[in-house]
């Protein structure tokens, strides 16, 4: 019996009634997960002493925070011994896109990890995603925020991708939250949210503006926040106009845990011990509220008092609004205490600073007495040997923790290769130093004559002596992943077009070029007219967008199984699960962030994706080393707006004004302006909201790339040059049929086109070409 449909897929009476079980029992008695930043090896002592369950920390190397102090391999495995002592967990992140030339190093360095006892990885490259599920199985994955999981079919993608947790999209409000959470929890995947520090006011890996303005990409961890900068003042008289308010959660945590949230996450990496102890203190106390049933604190103070631009809820509680916005990008904590204290006055604001800064001194004194207690070396072991000729090796082995016994299958020997003695068993034991211990001593009881025992017994004891160590893991031996070979270069690629207006539908009568055509992130409002409007025009391939939230998402699905396309692009990973599950052909779009060879393998062997555009984040020489896997379309972007960023936040509030106070219904679908920005460099930003689509921030200048067509000949299946409708900087002084044809003449080897176009077209910008990731 056929209970209801979800998504379009039946679920059946027995299986709702397992639902509701799991989530029942899930729920019961549960506690939550405090998540704790560990930028350093002091914050994430910090972070244990105030009572977190787990710390994420990056190496120095590879993951999203290069500006934090980060910890080194030969402090993990200390921090992996003190951590767990005190039953916290200890998460790596390595949550950057991975550039070809950088796999070699990864893969040994994932070597390494394999044999710690890290309890899970956090990652963003779904090239790591295919080494790791591939080879490392038995790492934990952690979906990081980088994806921006905002839909069920994403989730679905990454329980594919063997993804153990998924941390949901920061724009989220509670009852999305639990929708996804309850969505998780069927795939068996924990649900991860953020719930205190600094917001990025940009969907989180599809903001590229730092990447354009000064070549340090935020998917590559060297973000640069001018979001953050100060700009010339706006018509609403404000200074920093994107810079937006952290996240707080702390009037929300009832709410979360009633979503069923497994994992609260403390945003802070670049944070210091002090901020880091604070912080999860005071969520440690609230949350004890929430288990206990509790009023829940209404005083936040200690949260004021430690670094902060003021607080906001509003994602969460679904109420977008220009409150949300604040116009001073440093540390509010000292104008909090003044108003507290009477006023914002210069002179209480002084006061307040003095106060403060005399608190926190008090802090960080205490908390240091406190981690200074706290070693996070790794814990000395004591190796005992004895024995005799004729009978069998003994090897008693000493920790902090315990003290356990392994004996040799065989007898000891009075003849043998070589003797048994301390140096040699140091070399053959050495491997311990890479456990959360290392050997402070080899003490031997054998006796005054020499024994002697074959090395691969040695070998076995070393094995179970790991065995235990590491909590009952066997060793892992060292994983080669296979090399993906470089396939034959392909025929000449041919011109694609993408339009956004229905208005240029007309320049699809073109019939050797592919034309692609944008849908809007608000499909729900539209969905029959866009099912009926690609049938009409059977030429027009679907080309879908990165955001599609709840009902759009829902959209969509319907849009895709009605019209089962030849092919389309799809920046959504939600997307591209169900045209796997249905069987449809489909390219990986550019904002998928396509950076390496093993995301292209991973794409195809597990989600049947016939081709790939490859990130415009990428200089010509990361793009030329990258190797398409065989029967797989390369593409590339030469001629486009470029994206700085998309928000689910409402610019106008804080650039031209809004009658409204907050964002409702309407506001997506009905909605059409466009603005500027200038920053001190004098550099324009073009803002962009067309109707059914989220606020975007545009570059000054287009995308113009002719270089690549001779830089990397017979490697792109397709050229895309993008037409949408968008006003910058950019001059275009022929029509559109006119471009597409110097771009066509282009293609066919013609240089005087090439010349010509550049005249017609300008300015323009290939840094990004020039200068990589």
């Amino acid at each position: 019996m056929l209970l209801q449909k979800e998504n379009g897929y039946d679920i059946s009476k027995s299986d709702y009634a397992n639902s509701i079980r799991k989530t029942y029992l899930r729920n019961m008695h549960r506690e939550v997960e405090i998540l704790a930043p560990g930028g350093d090896i002091d914050s994430i002592k910090a972070a244990i002493i105030a009572g977190a369950d787990a710390v994420y920390c990056g190496l120095n190397k590879f993951n999203a925070r290069n500006r934090a102090e980060n910890i080194t391999f030969n402090d993990l495995n200390g921090i992996l011994h003190l951590a767990h002592k005190h039953n916290c967990q200890v998460f790596i992140t390595l949550n950057i896109s991975i550039v070809e030339s950088e796999f070699p190093d990864l893969i040994r360095w994932l070597n390494r990890l394999a044999n710690t006892s890290v309890d899970g990885v956090i990652i963003q490259d779904f090239g790591l995603f295919f080494l790791l599920s591939t080879y490392f199985p038995h790492l934990k994955i952690h979906a990081s925020t980088q994806l921006t999981t905002h839909n069920k079919g994403q989730i679905k993608f990454l329980k594919k991708l063997n993804a153990t947790r998924v941390n949901l999209s920061r724009e989220l409000n509670t009852n999305e939250i639990e929708t996804l959470t309850h969505e998780a929890h069927q795939q068996d995947l924990l649900s991860e949210v953020f719930v205190h520090g600094s917001y990025c006011i940009s969907f989180s890996g599809i903001c590229y503006m730092s990447s354009v303005q000064s070549g340090n990409s935020g998917n590559r961890g060297r973000c640069s926040q001018p979001c953050r900068d100060e700009y010339e003042t706006t018509a609403q008289g404000k200074r920093f106009p994107l810079n937006i308010k952290d996240n707080s959660a702390w009037f929300n945590l009832q709410e979360l845990y009633n979503a069923g949230v497994d994992s609260l996450k403390i945003e802070g990496r670049i944070k210091k011990y002090h901020y880091v102890y604070s912080v999860v203190k005071a969520y440690k106390k609230q949350l004890l509220n929430v288990y206990n049933k509790t009023e829940q604190s209404k005083n936040n103070s200690v949260l004021h008092k430690v670094f902060n631009r003021d607080f906001t809820d509003g994602y969460l509680k679904g109420e977008i609004h220009k409150e949300m916005f604040i116009d001073n990008p440093r540390d509010y904590s000292a104008t909090h205490l003044a108003i507290k204290n009477g006023g914002a006055s210069e002179k209480n604001i002084e006061e307040a600073e003095i106060q403060l800064y005399a608190e926190k001194t008090e802090l960080r004194v205490n908390i240091q007495r406190k981690i200074d207690k706290l070693s996070a070396l790794q814990a000395p072991l004591k190796i005992t040997v004895s024995g005799k000729t004729n009978a069998r090796l003994l090897v008693e082995i000493n920790t902090p923790d315990e003290t356990f016994s392994i004996s040799s299958e065989r007898n000891l020997a009075d003849r043998g290769a070589m003797p048994v003695e301390r140096e040699m068993l140091m070399k053959r034991f050495k491997v311990i130093n890479e456990t959360e211990y290392f050997i402070d001593d080899i003490d031997l009881d054998l006796g005054n004559e020499a024994v002697y025992i074959p090395f691969k017994e040695l070998t076995a004891i070393k094995d179970k002596i790991l065995f235990r160590l590491r909590n009952s893991r066997a060793n892992i031996e060292e994983v080669k992943p296979q090399v993906i070979p470089r396939q034959k270069g392909s025929e000449s690629a041919k011109l694609a077009v993408l339009i956004n207006t229905k208005e240029d539908v007309h320049l699809s009568t073109n019939t050797d070029t592919s034309f692609y055509f944008q849908l809007p992130n608000d499909l729900r409002s539209e969905t029959n007219d866009w099912i009926t409007f690609f049938q009409e025009n059977k030429n027009l391939i679907p080309w879908f967008p990165s955001i599609l939230l709840n009902d759009d998402y829902t959209a969509a699905v319907e849009i895709l199984k009605q019209l089962q396309p030849k092919k389309f692009v799809t920046n959504n990973t939600g997307i591209a699960y169900l045209a796997y599950e249905m069987g449809i052909p489909w390219i990986a779009g550019p904002y998928l962030n396509s950076v390496n060879s093993y995301t292209l393998a991973c794409l195809k062997e597990n989600f049947n994706c016939t081709g790939a555009f490859i990130s415009n984040e990428l200089n010509k020489q990361q793009i030329q080393r990258i190797k398409r896997p065989a029967d797989f379309e390369l593409h590339f972007s030469i001629y486009h707006p470029i994206v700085l960023m998309s928000s689910r936040q409402c610019f106008f509030q804080t650039v031209t004004g809004c009658e409204k106070e907050k964002m409702d219904k309407h506001c997506m679908q009905g909605c059409g302006k466009s603005a500027s920005i200038k920053n001190l460099k004098q550099d324009t930003l073009f803002i962009h909201k067309s109707k059914g689509n989220f606020n975007t921030i545009y570059n000054q200048t287009n995308y113009l790339n002719t270089e690549i067509i001779g830089d990397i000949p017979n490697r792109f299946s397709s050229f895309l040059i993008d037409l949408s409708t968008i006003n910058t900087a950019t001059k275009l002084n022929v029509n559109k049929s006119e471009l597409i044809s110097y771009f066509k003449n282009i293609l066919s080897g013609n240089e005087n086109s090439k010349e010509q176009l550049h005249a017609y077209v300008y300015p323009t910008s290939t840094k990004q070409y020039v200068k990589g990731i």
